[in-house]
């Protein structure tokens, strides 16, 4: 009898530990892990990159990368969702194995990038989807949301900027940048598409560095070093002075649409500080909020957690 409940506690005891497994993001036992294809689709001529998984019947989450990145700041994320969720994540032109037109070629601005975004959406008939913004997604995203409200079921923000209050000092060079297009300011900027800029923003503000993969800001650093691909990204943080003026609007469309959202923040980053989360409060009620203890790519450390997060918060939303 002794044997018998032994048993029956130790099977209890598994069972627990695969629920909880499951709650705070990792692998569902019963699916294992995810396939996750790599693809390739033509928007205006050009080979846009996306990585996706799970049932395109179930609801789509949409991922929108940052800067210096792509779509491989998710590579953990998206088979850790993919169970439940259609996960979708492009590269934008310029950027990790999407094509990378020279600037004459192609109009490197935020307005042309949530453009080709919105296309890749319609061309895959992404009818509707919640948006998960990072960094330079949050203005293309954004952007999306704000001419097609009607698409956005829910909005997951990780050091997204959407308030004049998350400009703090790293954008003192940029905004100089806006104003004078001067030589000298941009080889301020410059400094930015450097290996130890890259290797910084990968791994300040983090709790334990030795544990962030050097296959992150290595790859990255290889896209940003191919010919061309600087003056690529000159252009966009020239362009990226055209956001702060879209604040209000974006604000508003918070206000009247209310989407339902996630906010899960770096609250260690330089770029993007907490200070740029907290006013999300004013505008959305349907909000839930969590700074965590790390640094500007929040996944590295904490992507189990935000897995998590999301899970749970789809799940209360009922989002289908």
């Amino acid at each position: 009898m002794k044997t018998k409940n032994t048993r029956i506690a130790a099977f209890v005891l598994v069972v627990v530990a695969f629920a909880l497994l499951n709650v705070n993001g990792a692998y569902p036992a019963e699916i294992g892990v995810p396939n996750v294809s790599h693809n390739v689709v033509k928007i205006d001529g050009l080979d846009v990159f996306y990585r996706e998984a799970g049932d395109r019947s179930k609801p789509t989450i949409l991922l929108l990368h940052g800067f210096p990145t792509s779509s491989q700041m998710f590579r953990n994320l998206i088979p850790q969702l993919a169970d439940n969720y259609h996960v979708v994540a492009p590269d934008y032109p310029g950027f990790g194995y999407s094509s990378m037109p020279k600037v004459n070629e192609f109009d490197y601005s935020f307005d042309s990038l949530a453009n080709v975004v919105e296309k890749f959406t319609e061309q895959l008939q992404l009818t509707k989807y919640t948006l998960y913004v990072m960094d330079y997604g949050a203005p293309i995203g954004f952007r999306l949301a704000t001419k097609h409200p009607e698409r956005v079921q829910a909005l997951i923000v990780q050091n997204g900027n959407a308030y004049e209050e998350g400009l703090r000092d790293f954008w003192v060079p940029f905004k100089a940048y806006w104003k004078e297009q001067s030589e000298k300011n941009a080889n301020e900027l410059r400094k930015f598409l450097t290996l130890d800029a890259t290797k910084w923003q990968w791994t300040h503000g983090t709790r334990d560095a030795k544990l962030i993969s050097p296959d992150t800001w290595t790859l990255d650093q290889s896209l940003l070093d191919r010919e061309g691909n600087q003056a690529i990204q000159l252009r966009l943080f020239l362009s990226y002075g055209t956001n702060p003026p879209l604040y209000p609007k974006w604000q508003a469309y918070f206000r009247e649409h209310q989407p339902p959202t996630l906010i899960v923040w770096g609250k260690n980053d330089f770029i993007f500080p907490a200070e740029g989360a907290e006013p999300y409060k004013r505008d959305l009620k349907n909000l839930e909020f969590h700074l965590l203890n790390t640094g500007h790519f929040a996944l590295e450390e904490d992507g189990d957690l935000i897995a998590g997060h999301i899970r749970r918060f789809m799940a209360k939303q009922k989002i289908k």
